[in-house]
């Protein structure tokens, strides 16, 4: 069955963890434990690359940018004008681009180029094919809006291919504040919002503290989603949507992908002491989280998948039973031993993050659609 996973920082793997993925993730790992790297702590734990999207049906990723401006007060790290998160941005985007050169990936940024892509995969996938020769549909997410140096910058980026953004990730944002902080919306924040609605670029709550999520679901009247994101009810953290936030994004036609970071996972979770064994965190809680949102939604119309996976973290803090992202493949007998129907199951794995992509993108914009440019550089 194809799978859509709705955020997955390749680009970011590429240019600062320096991992070439079109490797096999074994040969990626090798290579930093025979040097000793200890840069990162999740160096020789990696468990994505483009081979093992593949070999699991992964056949269609929300693929992001992401570069983070920091005050000098801000202990976070990141850049230190929003230039320079634009640059890193842009280098990021450079890799994509070049994956699109060597064949290995083929950026999505419409409905037509997405039904082209999806029949390709679900062709093969149905034929029993072999898919190690097909691209990786990626569509680009920009994760923190810091890197917009003014709102204006959005359209720039629409034409690059950007389409979807989430204005906040950690702490203190130009835009959003993000996880681990708290702050309204200020009124640069509802200038970036009216320039997304006017460009049809999706809306993605994630890593939105409560009061910018509620003040943007105020203001913002374009499709949104949740890439990926967890459950507070499970795990009580702000970093997790609580039920009220849930069902505010059900009554939106929402889609929340699952995120497989151990802490979002598992309630108790101490960083660079707990382990996924240790915490009883396998894929079979992943459903958990799930299934509290349909049973909030009353349907399993608005979950998928939205792994995380190599997000900063590798092996040591995901779940046990994940060797590589192929695993996602389990997902499937979980929900069935559930009890999901044949029909759900499919909703979950590619069918919600589907329909969602094409009621989001119509095929004429009433306020204009800024092409697309290809391989062009700026």
């Amino acid at each position: 069955m194809l799978i859509v996973d709705a955020h997955l920082d390749l680009a970011m793997n590429a240019m600062e963890w320096n991992r070439d993925l079109r490797l096999p993730v074994a040969e990626i790992n090798a290579r930093e434990r025979t040097r000793g790297l200890t840069d990162k702590p999740d160096r020789g734990n990696a468990v994505v690359s483009l081979p093992e999207l593949r070999r699991g049906g992964i056949g269609l990723v929300v693929a992001t940018q992401i570069a983070r401006f920091v005050t000098p007060d801000n202990p976070l790290p990141g850049w230190h004008s929003p230039e320079q998160a634009w640059a890193q941005t842009q280098a990021q985007r450079h890799w994509y681009l070049a994956m699109v050169e060597a064949g290995e990936i083929v950026m999505i940024t419409d409905r037509a180029a997405l039904d082209t892509h999806v029949a390709l995969w679900t062709d093969a996938l149905a034929r029993g094919a072999d898919t190690g020769a097909l691209p990786v549909g990626c569509i680009l997410s920009l994760e923190g809006a810091d890197s917009m140096v003014t709102p204006e910058w959005l359209e720039r980026a629409w034409g690059h291919g950007l389409r979807a953004c989430g204005p906040a990730h950690y702490g203190p944002g130009r835009y959003a504040h993000g996880t681990n902080a708290s702050a309204d919306l200020g009124s640069a924040g509802g200038e970036l919002l009216a320039e997304m609605d006017r460009l049809g670029m999706i809306l993605d709550a994630t890593h939105l503290c409560d009061a910018a999520f509620w003040a943007a679901l105020d203001l913002f009247s374009g499709p949104v989603w949740a890439s990926h994101n967890n459950c507070r009810a499970l795990v009580d953290h702000n970093r997790q949507f609580s039920d009220d936030m849930i069902r505010a994004l059900v009554a939106r036609n929402a889609v929340i992908g699952g995120a497989l970071d151990a802490w979002m996972m598992v309630p108790g979770w101490i960083r660079g002491k707990s382990t996924p064994e240790g915490t009883g965190c396998r894929l079979a809680v992943l459903i958990d989280h799930l299934d509290h949102i349909c049973q909030l939604a009353g349907n399993a119309d608005h979950i998928g998948i939205g792994s995380d996976l190599d997000g900063g973290y590798g092996r040591e803090q995901c779940p046990a039973d994940v060797t590589t992202i192929a695993d996602l493949t389990r997902v499937e007998d979980l929900l069935a031993a559930r009890g999901y129907p044949p029909a759900d199951i499919a909703k979950v794995m590619h069918g919600n993050w589907l329909r969602f992509l094409r009621d989001a993108w119509p095929r004429e914009r009433p306020g204009g659609n800024p092409r697309f440019d290809g391989l062009q550089a700026c």
